[in-house]
C-alpha cells in the first residue's frame, strides 16, 4: 500500500478540510448577521459573498499549481491538507525543497521512505507555525510600529517592502539561473530547461500585464500570474517531451 496515499492520510485530509470549510461557514454566517445589523441589504452582502469568491479563484489556481509540482515527491494527499489551511507555493515549495535536499532528492523523485516522508512533513508543518504563534501576541504591537514608520518616512517604508519582495523573487530566479544538482539528481541543476521556463514565465507575465493594461482588464490582473505559472509549467512539459536534447544541456552539478 503506499503510505502517502492511505486511509490514514485520506482520513486525515478529511478532517483537515472539514475543519476549514466548517471555520468559514461560521466566520461567514458571523459576518453576514454582522452586516445586517450594520444596515447592509441581502443583496449588497450577496454582491461582497459573490466577488471574494470570484476573488479566491485566482490564488486557488495557484495552489492547485503548487499541488501539481510537490505531487510526484510527497503524493497528492500531503500538498492538499497543507496548503488547505496556511500553505502558498512560495513556502511549501522552499520548505519541501530544503528536506528533500538533505536526503540527496528533489520534488522529481517520489519519496519511498516512511521516515524521510515523515521528516519532511514535519519540516514544512513546524517552519510555519512560528508566526501563528507570534501573530496574536504581537501584531498590534507589529502594526504600530509599521505604521508609525510609513507615516514618518513614507519613501523608506516603500523601498523596504519592494526590496523584500524582490529578495524573495531573486531567490527563486537564482535557482533557476545557478541552482546546482546532486550526485543522485545531477540533472536537477540549472540548465536550459529552468533557464527557458523562466523566461517563459517572465514573457507571460508581462504579456498579461500589457494586455491588462491596454484594454482595462481589471478581471485579468489577479490571473496574471497563476496563468504564468501554470503556461510555463505547460511550456516545461512540451519542452521536456519534444526537445529532450536541448532541455539535458545543464551547466551546474
Amino acid at each position: 500500500m503506499n503510505f502517502k496515499e492511505s486511509p490514514f492520510m485520506y482520513g486525515l485530509a478529511a478532517m483537515v478540510i472539514v475543519f476549514v470549510l466548517a471555520q468559514s461557514c461560521f466566520f461567514l454566517y458571523k459576518a453576514w448577521k454582522q452586516g445586517k445589523k450594520l444596515g447592509l441589504t441581502s443583496q449588497t452582502l450577496r454582491s461582497t459573498v459573490t466577488s471574494s469568491v470570484l476573488f479566491s479563484i485566482a490564488p486557488a489556481i495557484s495552489v492547485v499549481a503548487t499541488v501539481i509540482v510537490l505531487a510526484k515527491a510527497l503524493g497528492i494527499i500531503l500538498p492538499w491538507i497543507r496548503l488547505s489551511v496556511i500553505g502558498n507555493i512560495t513556502y511549501e515549495t522552499t520548505a519541501a525543497e530544503a528536506a528533500l535536499d538533505v536526503f540527496g532528492r528533489s520534488v522529481r523523485d517520489p519519496v519511498e521512505n516512511p521516515q524521510q516522508f515523515s521528516a519532511i512533513m514535519w519540516v514544512m508543518t513546524v517552519g510555519c507555525i512560528l508566526p501563528l504563534v507570534l501573530l496574536p501576541i504581537f501584531l498590534k504591537k507589529i502594526q504600530k510600529k509599521i505604521g508609525h514608520a510609513a507615516q514618518t518616512n513614507a519613501k523608506l517604508a516603500d523601498v523596504v517592502s519592494a526590496a523584500a519582495f524582490i529578495g524573495l523573487i531573486a531567490a527563486f530566479i537564482a535557482r533557476s539561473i545557478a541552482g546546482a544538482g546532486t550526485q543522485e539528481n545531477p540533472t536537477d541543476g540549472a540548465g536550459t530547461l529552468s533557464l527557458l521556463t523562466l523566461i517563459i514565465a517572465i514573457g507571460l507575465m508581462v504579456l498579461l500585464t500589457m494586455l491588462c493594461n491596454r484594454f482595462k482588464l481589471k478581471w485579468l490582473e489577479n490571473f496574471t500570474m497563476p496563468l504564468s505559472m501554470l503556461g510555463a509549467m505547460g511550456a516545461a512539459i512540451l519542452l521536456t517531451r519534444y526537445l529532450p536534447a536541448a532541455w539535458l544541456i545543464e551547466w551546474r552539478y
